[in-house]
């Protein structure tokens, strides 16, 4: 039978303890400064400061706290541009409103994970709502109303039943209400109009909404929903009674102020009809934007230009698809608001294809484009002019967390580095498995496909390319490295699939109907283990019964003496023993040899957040995207390696599964 095992996890409440010094928290500090680029340094951001400050000790605009901890965001009517980034990092936040400025891009997938009021109505945020969402547990009062919102709605509402009212309308939502609205226990007030959604709404019929649909109206729909015959969506037809709803419809964009206005609203109402909405709109909407939703398509002379025509100058590394080269664009280039001056560009080896297989190669870039999430690397576009094969990504640090891990030139990981590392690519890895239908998988995790930015935040690189190994040239051929700088000898990919175990693979590997997600649970399992112990998942040089990780340590997790020595010796004893059962909780879960007692990935990352939480790696010095950065440590990690290069040694020196 297939299932999750669900870990007891506590819901985090942040002391709020008033200190006589208003000297706000560092993390708190470093959020508003990466805000304040993000929305363009707007100058009606009086006392904002793009590094350092004193929010709560000094007048910000918008910004209210409470002891050294910013409680309240509320920047509305601002006619602020730019994007939203990463929120995550201002964990005390309960108030943010945004609401009825020109702010664009996506909705971050890190929002404030204890925060109980969102606002970010009236602006430009396009595609959908992210699946992080379903995290913000404290959750009450949500409006996303007047956006560019689209496509269909994922099921990221089931751990919201403190949520109370929700706005959605005036976006361009499709396709079915999703399952997880059912879940919405608390929910009283919905408001879902000038949308395109069609099916059921049967999930609606036992929440305890306020008038809106009555809820004898809404058991009349349910009994209208049972009683279609064809298993397709039906559009719920504006004919259907919402006379009561009808004269409570959201107002005019010019009613929706700064204040959050669901809470206001005497009769609230959910409203399903698709009528036009443009008048609702701001007159600054009435030109589309113009957002691409493809990958940029590069030709082989853009590429030749940006990378000195692929010299050897330029290669950042070799794996089993193929060589790696750093693209540099003098004067940058701009990609869905993003400007980009750098980017890895990775030349696969590919066979000659037939038009079905280049057409799969062309939806692996195509999903590959699509993600969207602060720890994973993004693709940027791709080139296949003249039968060449090429892929384009953000260019970033050339640090793996292999080199971090196991070269001696580097000081060693803390382990609230360490914790956090694991979180970020947990968090990944969630969003892979969760946000699409059917479910993504990377099927190539392990630390060479890990980059370490500038701020040590991970970033899971090469996601969903594995597909595309059966594609690629028999006669490629592999360089096998002994050490960063030393070559000897080739490999080819035959040979490479014959020994291509490297110690993350899942024992369920190559199994007919293999479920690739849990066999990433697994590598993320060896991963933690490489994060605890530094050692490899193989090493050859080590005792015959030491050699493989998961072997030696499976029956050192649970003995308290034996896992304390696990530990890395270049930390161990920096930190409380007492944090390391609950760890090795975790590890031993994801190593399971049967897949159907893994976790998933959602677990997993309320578990580690958990143990992050109570170490105290949030208020660290300076962080990014959940992970400490210690500056002299930062400094120490220089390097030219890249998650597209093999590892140091032999042993590990194939790139792929």
């Amino acid at each position: 039978m297939h299932f999750c095992l669900h870990f007891i996890v506590v819901v985090f409440s942040a002391s709020l303890l008033p200190e006589s010094k208003a000297t706000t928290d560092k993390l708190d500090v470093i959020a508003l400064n990466s805000l304040f680029k993000d929305l363009n340094s707007a100058s009606r951001l009086k006392g904002w400061k793009l590094d350092g400050g004193d929010p709560c000790g000094d007048v910000w605009t918008g910004v209210a706290c409470y002891g050294s901890s910013v409680t309240h965001l509320t920047i509305p009517q601002l006619n602020l541009g730019g994007y939203l980034g990463q929120l995550d990092n201002l964990h005390n936040l309960r108030h943010l409103d945004v609401s009825s400025n020109n702010i664009e891009g996506e909705i971050p997938y890190g929002l404030p994970p204890n925060v109980t009021h969102v606002n970010m109505a009236c602006n430009r945020f396009i595609k959908n709502i992210p699946h992080s969402l379903s995290f913000l547990t404290n959750l009450r009062h949500l409006n996303l109303s007047h956006n560019l919102l689209s496509g269909p709605i994922g099921d990221v509402f089931t751990r919201l039943q403190s949520l109370k009212t929700m706005d959605l309308s005036n976006n361009k939502f499709t396709g079915d209400l999703p399952k997880s609205f059912g879940s919405l226990t608390n929910l009283t007030e919905l408001f879902l109009e000038n949308n395109n959604f069609t099916g059921s709404v049967v999930y609606l019929a036992e929440l305890p909404l306020i008038t809106c649909i009555k809820r004898s109206n809404a058991k009349k729909l349910e009994s209208l929903d049972s009683s279609v015959s064809t298993h397709h969506s039906h559009i719920i037809s504006p004919s259907i009674d919402f006379s009561t709803a009808a004269q409570t419809a959201s107002p005019p964009f010019a009613n929706i102020s700064s204040a959050f206005n669901l809470a206001s609203r005497r009769n609230p109402t959910v409203l399903l009809t698709n009528t036009e909405n443009t008048a609702r709109r701001k007159s600054s909407f009435a030109g589309e934007l113009k957002f691409s939703t493809n990958p940029k398509e590069y030709t082989v002379a853009e590429l030749q230009l940006a990378t000195n025509s692929f010299s050897e100058e330029n290669l950042l590394g070799e794996g089993s698809l193929g060589p790696v080269y750093k693209a540099e664009f003098p004067d940058g280039q701009k990609y869905r608001s993003f400007l980009f001056k750098a980017f890895a560009v990775k030349v696969i080896n590919m066979a000659s294809l037939s038009f079905d297989e280049e057409e799969k190669f062309m939806d692996v870039i195509q999903m590959a484009s699509q993600l969207r999430h602060p720890n994973i690397v993004r693709l940027i576009g791709y080139c296949v002019e003249h039968d060449q094969h090429v892929v384009v990504y953000e260019y970033v640090r050339n640090l793996s967390l292999e080199d971090a891990l196991h070269n001696e030139v580097f000081k060693p990981l803390s382990w609230g580095l360490r914790l956090g590392i694991a979180l970020g690519i947990a968090r990944a890895l969630d969003y892979l498995h969760s946000a699409f239908h059917p479910p993504a998988s990377h099927s190539n995790i392990k630390a060479a496909n890990i980059l370490l930015d500038e701020k040590l935040t991970p970033r899971v690189c090469d996601c969903g390319l594995s597909v595309l190994r059966p594609l690629t040239s028999n006669s490629a051929k592999t360089k096998v490295r002994t050490s960063r700088n030393h070559l000897v000898g080739f490999m080819d990919t035959a040979s490479e699939i014959a020994i291509m175990n490297t110690g993350y693979i899942a024992p369920e590997h190559g199994q007919p109907g293999n479920d690739n997600t849990k066999s990433d649970v697994y590598a993320f399992g060896v991963l933690l283990l490489e994060l605890l112990t530094a050692r490899r998942p193989l090493d050859s040089s080590k005792p015959r019964d030491e050699q493989s990780l998961v072997e030696w340590a499976s029956f050192r997790l649970h003995d308290s003496e034996s896992l304390q020595q696990m530990v890395d010796p270049g930390i161990r004893r920096t930190f409380p023993a007492r944090f390391l059962s609950g760890f090795a909780d975790i590890v031993s879960l994801c190593i399971q040899p049967e897949k159907e007692f893994r976790p998933c990935m959602s677990e997993i990352v309320e578990a580690l957040a958990l143990l992050s939480q109570k170490m105290g790696t949030t208020k660290s010095n300076t962080a990014v995207g959940g992970t400490e950065v210690e500056p002299l440590l930062d400094r120490s990690f220089r390097s030219t390696q890249t998650c597209f290069v093999g590892s140091p040694t032999a042993s590990l020196a194939i790139d792929g599964t």
